[in-house]
């Protein structure tokens, strides 16, 4: 039997909001985000040390971000920005969803945790991926350790 992606292709944290997740086995990450009524939101991008925080600080990294409805009837738009470490969805249906992506490779030396904050109530996933060691789901080690 093939091994399927969970483990193979990312790993997942599904309730990732202002949680620091670890980029050690992975070769980046993509954050999900969605806050439904077309409310708008901002989103806060930090690095750190450590999963205590230790050290952080602002990853002015975000160029690129897509939006989305959410639910599937539309495709995503690409946005850009000059490089900063916030994204801000207007408030339109149109943006209820957004995707922003962070390679390891942005990170400054000695820092290998990244974390992104919703000021509002958006609710924020993070899928690692391009991992480093390939294992069973249950094997995964913990994302935000």
């Amino acid at each position: 039997m093939a091994q399927k992606a969970l483990g193979r292709q990312f790993n997942a944290l599904a309730l990732a909001d202002n949680k620091w997740v670890s980029l050690s086995d992975a070769g980046g990450v993509a954050f999900v985000c969605y806050l439904a009524a077309a409310a708008g939101d901002t989103y806060t991008l930090n690095q750190a040390q450590d999963a205590a925080g230790t050290g952080a600080k602002a990853l002015t990294s975000i160029t690129e971000y897509h939006t989305s409805t959410g639910d599937g009837t539309d495709a995503w738009t690409r946005r850009t920005q000059t490089a900063a470490s916030t994204v801000v969805t207007a408030a339109a249906a149109t943006q209820n969803a957004m995707v922003v992506e962070v390679e390891g490779t942005a990170l400054d030396d000695g820092f290998g945790y990244v974390r992104l904050a919703s000021t509002g109530a958006g609710a924020v996933t993070a899928l690692t991926r391009d991992l480093a060691v390939q294992r069973a789901p249950e094997n995964l080690p913990a994302m935000a350790v």
